[in-house]
């Protein structure tokens, strides 16, 4: 295993441990529907067995760990602490954490700009004491309307030069703008901005059986991404592996998260999918997702990965060299 980790994919509402998150939410009188301490552990939980789909997963994102997040003093204080637990468990020195702003500001009852200074201080602040390199990816959501989706490009943007790197698609493919033909151009012209302005670009897809290997190729032929969030269901189509080859989109894949949403149902399964995307030359990255409230570590993904024998290790080493190539994080200079 290499001495010095990357995450690509990880989400600051599903990384903040639960006595932080209990913390936050006491400090600002946030009303919980549960007495005890260990009651919110598992009210903060989705670790696999706990919930049986991606929506139940989400639903615990959304209805807690995010409302609990959703001020400038609990946002900075989550993202400094996501990259301190991630350096001081699994040596993670490069990583890009990602959130959506609307979903901390309380229905705009909070200022946005507020809200992205505040992350980026929690960033700055962990970074200049742990000594790794961080971005910074907001998330876009399926479920907004474009005029919103368009003001997180706007922001992304404005700060793209104080650490925030890209920006992503996210949510259930129930509704995927990229397979609507009344949506699909203007999200088109939303993302060739997103690049014009120098942003990178991800997109959640091929994460549920939904869409299957068709969502993944629509979201690649219109939105053109540089990666792609999850992806396992491209392993259907032999085609759709190649144009992800062909186009060199990388696959951020997150075991746990997977096997907690039922996306695979086994580490067999997951091995047959790497194994497909290993012997059609698709690149991929591993990944954490969400992990505490998956109850993982980077250190467990891969423990996981090698001694369930789905990847070997000289695998397991080239995915991280496949991240380093593949990070939003700009080099450090010479």
């Amino acid at each position: 295993m290499p001495r010095e980790l990357t995450d690509l994919h990880i989400h600051v509402g599903g990384a903040v441990a639960p006595h932080i998150l209990w913390s936050i939410a006491h400090e600002q009188g946030f009303k919980l529907p549960v007495a005890s301490y260990w009651e919110f552990k598992e009210l903060v939980s989705a670790r696999p067995g706990k919930v049986k789909s991606l929506e139940e997963y989400l639903a615990v994102l959304h209805t807690w760990t995010e409302k609990i997040q959703s001020s400038p003093q609990a946002i900075e204080r989550s993202v400094y602490e996501v990259i301190g637990k991630e350096y001081r468990s699994s040596r993670v020195d490069l990583i890009e954490l990602r959130f959506n702003p609307m979903k901390r500001n309380v229905g705009g009852q909070r200022d946005l700009d507020h809200i992205i200074h505040a992350a980026l201080r929690g960033m700055d602040r962990a970074v200049l004491e742990y000594g790794v390199r961080a971005g910074l990816i907001f998330c876009l959501a399926r479920e907004f309307p474009l005029e919103l989706n368009e003001i997180l490009v706007d922001k992304a943007a404005r700060y793209r030069r104080r650490g925030v790197v890209g920006i992503d698609l996210a949510g259930t493919e129930k509704n995927a703008v990229e397979l609507d033909p009344k949506e699909v151009a203007r999200y088109r012209e939303l993302f060739r901005r997103a690049r014009a302005a120098g942003l990178r670009t991800t997109v959640h897809t091929g994460e549920t059986h939904g869409t299957g290997a068709e969502g993944v190729r629509a979201v690649v032929e219109q939105l053109e991404p540089e990666r792609i969030g999850h992806g396992i269901r491209a392993a259907q189509d032999q085609r759709v592996m190649d144009l992800l080859r062909e186009r060199g989109v990388v696959l951020e894949i997150c075991p746990s998260s997977n096997l907690a949403t039922r996306a695979v149902a086994s580490l067999e399964e997951l091995k047959e999918i790497l194994q497909r995307f290993w012997e059609r030359g698709v690149r991929f990255t591993i990944n954490t997702d969400g992990p505490y409230l998956l109850d993982t570590s980077m250190r467990r993904e891969v423990a996981m990965l090698h001694d369930g024998l789905v990847l070997a290790q000289e695998q397991i080493e080239q995915t991280f060299r496949w991240a380093r190539e593949a990070t939003f994080i700009p080099a450090e200079p010479a």
